[in-house]
């Protein structure tokens, strides 16, 4: 049992949910939501933040600041709780409303960019704000989670060896692209150390990674409006990208069986699924694990609320129906 002095020392729960009863897929989901920001971005926060550290960017009298579409905003905001830092957090309107509060009542700032640039990016826009707080106040530092090498350095160090070390045997390892902190950083270490395992990045339609055409997006989590630089780096073996009304349809149905998760979980699960459903039927032996990003309580009124979704994307009841007919 761990014992902890400080918010920001817990990171692995080491709990993975083998889908084979649950979904009859031969794979096994990593829940990196256990901890006290309740998402696997508390290891990018750390890492970023013990490299400013390290460095002499920050110290008690700075300010950090940083943009984020939520999970990474409030894992920072743990770690700077925890470490009696300031911190801004610069988000915009798809930031689910539960986040923003959890991040104030963390003790942070939140600023909201409501307006996109010109070509309707809330992620530029966002970065704009950044700069221009950092440009108007002394001791502001911009930890810049999209450039940062502490971005995926701690999934290098951290969380490719301990899934590399559960399953010996791994074949094929599923991650979800947003920044590319967590693809870049396992892709990286697999090739360096177990180069037979397959890394298969899982995007969003309308991301912008992989060199793809930008279209509406309506979840936070994963998927860019604008080329992420550390994804670059990954050179997954594979890319699937999933429509965001399957994460809603694989977020509900994962629900149905009490696991609530979040919208990147549901992105990840239902491009390994789509994967697995045309190629695992070959390869009856295939060892597969799927990083669940987090969990999906702050998708509360998003993802799990049917007035939301309806308005959102439609009926997806009534075009399960269609289709399967």
């Amino acid at each position: 049992m761990a014992i902890i002095s400080t918010a920001d020392e817990l990171f692995d729960s080491d709990v993975y949910v083998d889908l084979g009863q649950t979904l009859r897929l031969p794979l096994h989901l990593k829940c990196e939501g256990f901890n006290f920001a309740g998402s696997v971005k508390l290891r990018a926060a750390t890492s970023m933040i013990d490299s400013a550290e390290r460095l002499g960017l920050i110290d008690e009298h700075a300010t950090i600041v940083e943009s984020s579409s939520g999970n990474l905003g409030v894992a920072l905001s743990v770690v700077a709780a925890a470490r009696s830092l300031r911190f801004v957090c610069v988000t915009d309107p798809k930031c689910n409303p539960s986040t923003i509060k959890l991040m104030r009542a963390l003790g942070s700032t939140v600023v909201v960019a409501d307006r996109p640039d010109a070509d309707g990016s809330y992620l530029t826009a966002r970065k704009h704000l950044v700069r221009e707080l950092c440009a108007r106040n002394a001791g502001y530092v911009w930890l810049n989670q999209y450039e940062n090498p502490a971005n995926w350095l701690a999934h290098y160090e951290n969380t490719a060896p301990l899934i590399a070390k559960r399953f010996p045997d791994l074949d094929l390892l599923f991650i979800g692209t947003g920044t590319g902190g967590t693809l870049t950083g396992c892709a990286r270490w697999f090739r360096d150390n177990r180069p037979g395992v397959r890394i298969i990045a899982v995007d969003t339609v309308g991301s912008v990674n992989f060199g793809m055409a930008a279209g509406p997006r309506y979840l936070p989590g994963l998927g860019a409006s604008e080329p992420m630089p550390l994804v670059a780096e990954a050179r997954p073996d594979e890319i699937v990208r999933v429509h965001e009304r399957d994460t809603v349809r694989m977020c509900r149905r994962l629900a149905r069986h009490g696991f609530l998760m979040g919208g990147s979980t549901g992105t990840v699960v239902s491009g390994a699924a789509r994967w697995l459903e045309r190629h695992a039927a070959d390869s009856p032996t295939l060892t597969a694990v799927a990083i669940s990003a987090d969990m999906g309580d702050r998708y509360i009124e998003t993802v799990y609320d049917d007035a939301w979704v309806r308005s959102t994307f439609g009926d997806l009841a009534k075009e399960q129906e269609e289709s399967n007919g």
